[in-house]
């Protein structure tokens, strides 16, 4: 509404529209659309937008320069009919670069005040190249975002869209909620003078807005954490020292796509960590038959190196033996031939989506007895009971369950504060900052 101004941009969506997009899908695909440009400031001047269909061949539905208003655009695309064959995505991209962003379609010359954007829809695996021809759009000045649905490859997305990956790459489990994506496009093209008043963009505890632009800040007592987003109330002193180990069911009911989705929620929790030698380490267990070690405790000295060992995990795609892999954590993650270190706090974080097969009792009660402090996260069909059998007391704070994978971020949130290792009072950091507040009461009584 008010609140928002729209820089002037040269939109182009390329949509799928290949066999395996069913019709009503497409209308869903279109309502997307509809959407995100009823959030535009359209006019030759500020925003103007085109449409390129394609399946096997390409179809060019409305160049940049066709409609100059936002109800001629819309009645447009509520034309536009599915083609209904193969998936030719890079074909698609190499026509936005050779036709619908050049000056005789409408395109405007590349400048800091005009954007150009492409968003891709797909939901397959493309029958020719993409890395190359996004490569080309890139380097020509195209800001590419690559929404995949269903059983999309993936790769495929992040070899199109432009960096940083995580704002460019979405995804969706199927067209029926892809409208969900819209607040993000809106919010994307949006220059307003207090884009706080828009919503809390993810902000754990507090927006600031400046002009044009948000950042997030914290409650005193708490520190922003390096995501940007959240907040920490750990010193990232001495008393900060733990090791953590994650335990991630690769079992082949996760699927590839949410498989992605457990990558991002242990780097999200990875992001509010101190990693040192004198602080956190990290390990990362993936089990399902069987239990392989991805990389022990120690491995990796920073943030940076661990994250990008967590994304290049591969996908195991099997059974569900959750008691083994309990048993390998005990046994072999927090030894010290495994760099785990005597007298720091053990952390252990298992992720589940369904029953065990095999029995996991007398693994999950070692495990406490031990003194490790394990929290159980549970997705989908995960046994709740299970759950609560494997996580520390008080049970409520160390569990944590929900049907959707896609929700897994908001349990990160919150666990985020939960591993959390409060400094020991009797640390010289805690005694130095109470002594400081004690002088300066002093020196204001004084006055």
């Amino acid at each position: 509404g008010t609140l928002c101004r729209t820089k002037p941009t040269d939109l182009v969506f390329i949509i799928d529209s290949s066999r395996s997009v069913r019709p009503h899908e497409f209308e869903k695909v279109k309502v997307f659309m509809s959407r995100v440009i009823e959030g535009l400031d359209v006019g030759p001047n500020s925003t103007r937008v085109g449409v390129i269909n394609y399946a096997s061949a390409v179809k060019n539905e409305f160049s940049l320069k066709t409609y100059q208003t936002k109800a001629a655009l819309l009645q447009a695309v509520r034309r536009i009919e599915p083609l209904s064959t193969g998936t030719m995505t890079g074909l698609a991209i190499q026509f936005a670069i050779s036709r619908a962003f050049s000056d005789s379609e409408g395109a405007r010359v590349k400048s800091p005040n005009f954007n150009k954007v492409a968003i891709v829809v797909t939901d397959g695996r493309p029958q020719d190249g993409v890395q190359d021809v996004s490569a080309r759009a890139r380097a020509a000045g195209i800001e590419i975002f690559a929404i995949g649905v269903g059983r999309v490859d993936m790769h495929t997305l992040r070899q199109i869209a432009s960096e940083p990956l995580d704002d460019h790459v979405d995804y969706v489990e199927s067209y029926s909620v892809i409208e969900k994506l819209t607040h993000k496009f809106q919010e994307a093209f949006c220059v307003v003078s207090d884009l706080c008043a828009t919503g809390d963009h993810d902000c754990e505890q507090i927006c600031v807005s400046s002009p044009g632009a948000y950042k997030c800040a914290c409650k005193e007592g708490f520190t922003l954490n390096n995501d940007g987003k959240t907040c920490s109330a750990c010193s990232g002193g001495l008393g900060s020292a733990l090791d953590l180990v994650f335990l991630i069911d690769g079992s082949k009911s996760v699927r590839p796509e949410n498989f992605e989705l457990v990558k991002k929620f242990i780097n999200q929790i990875v992001d509010s960590l101190e990693v040192s030698d004198k602080q956190a380490q990290v390990g990362l267990v993936q089990y399902s038959s069987s239990v392989r070690q991805e990389f022990p405790l120690g491995q990796f000295k920073n943030k940076k190196d661990i994250k990008a060992a967590v994304k290049k995990m591969a996908y195991m795609e099997k059974g569900t033996m959750t008691g083994q892999a309990l048993k390998y954590l005990i046994d072999s993650s927090f030894s010290i031939i495994n760099g785990a270190r005597p007298g720091v706090p053990k952390v252990g974080i298992v992720f589940t989506d369904g029953r065990s097969q095999d029995y996991i009792s007398d693994a999950a009660k070692k495990a406490k007895d031990l003194g490790f402090k394990m929290f159980a996260v549970g997705v989908g069909n995960a046994v709740e009971d299970e759950l609560r059998e494997i996580a520390s007391e008080p049970v409520a704070e160390h569990y944590f369950y929900t049907a959707d994978f896609r929700t897994i971020s908001k349990i990160g949130k919150k666990l985020q504060m939960k591993i959390c290792v409060e400094e020991d009072p009797c640390e010289c950091k805690s005694i130095v900052k109470f002594q400081t507040k004690v002088e300066d009461l002093i020196n204001t009584l004084q006055q």
